[in-house]
């Protein structure tokens, strides 16, 4: 069985699994639209859950028709020729190597953005803003592009300059380099995004509430955690949902919160909800992300690697590598374009994982601060976000990294109704 035969069965298996995924949440969520679930029916209202409903299939649609629309950028890419075009169009005009190549790839990039962009826009400020959650403005989204693409170039550029130059310098072992490097950047990044990158974006004031800090301080110190600084993210200019995270690396940690969060939740709440998140740190489920993303990283490099020493990994995909020119660019292009066609399989698997770590984080939470207060703020950002009470099983079991919100709720209740 040749390359394009296999990759034509996995994308077309890919599209139906998607479609018929989508198909499922969207009559599910409908059949469910006119009852709230008894565990939710004293705190949400049935015109909250109508609405939450109605979010959900809109969502949903509109992630359908952008994975048609990347299915189809990625046929014309691959089988019609397209990347074909644009690799002999730069080697026409350019002769430096480097510049050639990574020009190519920006060509790519350049176009996959262009195709996201009208669903960016439309998402903002028609799916978000009819539901009441946008708070954003053109201006502001135009400035986010930009700042976007800067950022992008500034620290995407270097990287992958190393890295072509490794793949024509380094030789058969110029993976395991890259992947080095690789990492090297990744570390990098996560340490400096709290300090220079999210500012560009956003402002960050000091957590002020007193009480609310004196609380977290407490919950830290029972959890043995070292706290950093606390800080109030204006995420309010961009959206009504509400969030809170942690970010960076080492020392250079922070713990945000939306205002947009602080504004709904009560400090006994909050409490609970950052004891979630401590949760994960307790269990070293963000190290076990990063180790395993890391190890994943080593497996695509060794196998683009060997890829791009193959012939009928170019001509079975539509493309023809230059006799005589480097065509490492067009190997790593033409590599990252088609691998989530053929491993969207393991999906299923990342989101078991991830729901398994949530259930721990829950648990880790219930033990550390009162387990109603978490459930009580679950119940109102699930009502202030419109998520969805009556998600299809099986979609949800496919794609979603959160456990569905009745079996949640049911899942913390067990810590204080039983003991």
């Amino acid at each position: 069985m040749t390359l394009l035969v296999v990759f034509v069965v996995f994308l077309l298996a890919h599209l139906s699994i998607r479609s018929y995924l989508a198909w499922r949440q969207m009559h599910y969520v409908r059949r469910h639209r006119d009852q709230v679930p008894h565990d939710f029916s004293h705190h949400i209202s049935l015109h909250s859950h109508q609405r939450a409903a109605d979010y959900t299939v809109a969502r949903t649609q509109l992630a359908l028709f952008e994975s048609l629309s990347e299915a189809l950028v990625l046929i014309a890419l691959t089988l019609f020729g397209g990347l074909q075009v644009l690799d002999l169009f730069w080697a026409r005009h350019i002769d430096h190597e480097l510049l050639r190549q990574l020009l190519l790839v920006g060509s790519v990039f350049f176009i996959t953005s262009m195709v996201q962009l009208p669903f960016s826009l439309w998402r903002t400020f028609k799916l978000e803003q009819r539901f009441g959650f946008n708070r954003m403005t053109l201006r502001l989204f135009i400035s986010d592009q930009i700042k976007g693409v800067a950022v992008g170039l500034l620290l995407g550029v270097p990287l992958l300059c190393a890295v072509l130059w490794l793949m024509s310098a380094a030789g058969q072992h110029w993976p395991w380099w890259a992947w080095g490097i690789w990492v090297g950047f990744s570390l990098f990044v996560m340490w400096l995004f709290p300090s220079v990158i999210a500012p560009l974006f956003n402002q960050f004031k000091p957590l002020e509430r007193d009480s609310l800090k004196q609380r977290i301080q407490a919950l830290a110190q029972r959890c043995g955690f070292r706290l950093n600084d606390l800080f109030v993210m204006d995420g309010s200019k961009r959206s009504a949902h509400g969030n809170a995270y942690f970010t960076g690396l080492g020392r250079n940690k922070r713990i945000v919160f939306f205002d947009t969060l602080l504004n709904k939740l009560n400090d006994e709440e909050i409490e609970a909800v950052l004891a979630h998140e401590l949760g994960h740190f307790a269990h070293r489920h963000i190290i076990k992300r990063m180790l395993l993303s890391f190890a994943l990283a080593l497996v695509f490099f060794l196998a683009l690697g060997w890829l791009s020493q193959q012939l009928w990994f170019y001509t079975g995909l539509g493309v023809t590598p230059q006799l005589g020119r480097a065509n490492d660019g067009l190997a790593l292009v033409l590599f990252f374009l088609v691998m989530p066609t053929f491993t969207f399989w393991v999906g299923p698997l990342f989101s078991y994982l991830s729901r398994k770590d949530e259930y721990q984080a829950d648990a880790y939470a219930a033990q550390h601060s009162q387990p109603q207060h978490l459930v009580q703020a679950l119940l109102k950002l699930y009502d202030d976000n419109a998520a969805t009470l009556t998600p299809d099983p099986i979609y949800s079991a496919y794609y979603d990294s959160h456990p569905a919100a009745v079996q949640r709720v049911q899942f913390l209740k067990q810590f204080y109704e039983t003991h």
